[in-house]
């Protein structure tokens, strides 16, 4: 009997997970019969009464839910990861806690699976959410798909099912400071995407907030890419031959006499404009001798405050 793992990190969630948990058990009824399910709901340091919620449901399916409190916020990726340590299913699907994901889209990529599809996308084609939030995500996810991972899906994803020996090479792997889904189709297995419309929150207050966001940009083309390293070394060579030009320049107007230079101003201007590169440079490939010291140093990616099983 083939058991599908659903992973739901949860961040502030305490009005979701009631009603979250309820269509979740009713969307069981539409799978072949002789499917198993396990959830692991993972409480990614909530200050609120989630944890107590996730135990209330614990107890009503205690064969079936697994709950895990970390204790600290480490991000939803992370609480993700931690989710897949403790998965024991064929298949593991990983949903929102707040529903902007549709349950029902489960059993057409189940169907996916047991074809022998590894690893099923559902890629957002719209999205029931304001200009800006619409406009941040496309802009990253374009730009991961155009400099860091070709495979992604238009839209990007959030919204997952693969095979268990995918959950196996992700845990294995073990990385910080990345979009832990998007080693998925890193990894380069053959996949599909079902399009679907993202929708509204309902219930709460998102907690994904412009601080994370960004740090989710710059963790994953810091993780997938070396386009900002690359633009260095290509800026660098402009610059370089624009100094080299103006140098000459320079060289050929005193000798001749063509034209008055006034040396200050434009020196000023050269210099800051250097100076301001050289700063952003540095911080670039700091971003990167940072994340290479972070994982050099082996601490826990997170820590288990407690669990019921």
């Amino acid at each position: 009997m083939p058991k599908l793992s659903i992973i739901i990190p949860c961040y502030f969630n305490e009005l979701n997970i009631p009603v979250t948990s309820t269509e979740l058990k009713d969307n069981e009824k539409i799978f072949p019969q002789d499917v198993t399910f396990e959830y692991i709901m993972v409480d990614d340091g909530s200050r609120d009464n989630t944890w107590q919620t996730l135990k209330d449901f614990h107890s009503q399916y205690p064969h079936q839910v697994k709950i895990i409190k970390l204790a600290g916020n480490v991000g939803s990726y992370n609480a993700i990861l931690a989710g897949m340590n403790y998965a024991t299913g064929d298949v593991t699907t990983v949903i929102a806690a707040d529903l902007q994901d549709p349950p029902e889209l489960m059993v057409k990529m189940y169907e996916y699976w047991q074809k022998g599809i590894k690893l099923i996308l559902a890629n957002r084609q719209d999205r029931e959410e304001s200009f800006g939030q619409k406009l941040f995500s496309n802009a990253y996810h374009g730009l991961m798909r155009k400099l860091a991972i070709p495979s992604i899906p238009p839209g990007g994803f959030d919204f997952a099912m693969f095979d268990k020996q995918l959950r196996e090479e992700v845990v294995k792997m073990n990385e910080k400071n990345t979009n832990t889904l998007y080693l998925l189709p890193w990894m380069g297995y053959e996949h599909v995407c079902i399009p679907y419309t993202r929708r509204k929150r309902q219930i709460g207050k998102s907690r994904w907030t412009l601080k994370k966001k960004i740090k989710l940009f710059v963790d994953s083309f810091v993780s997938f890419s070396f386009f900002p390293l690359r633009a260095i070394s290509v800026t660098g060579l402009i610059l370089g031959f624009c100094a080299l030009g103006y140098g000459v320049f320079v060289l050929i107007s005193r000798l001749f006499g063509l034209i008055q230079l006034e040396g200050w101003t434009a020196i000023m201007v050269v210099l800051l404009f250097v100076s301001s590169f050289q700063m952003v440079a540095i911080g670039v490939i700091g971003e990167y001798v940072w994340r290479t010291l972070d994982s050099s140093r082996n601490r826990p990616i997170y820590v288990v405050e407690e669990k019921l099983m």
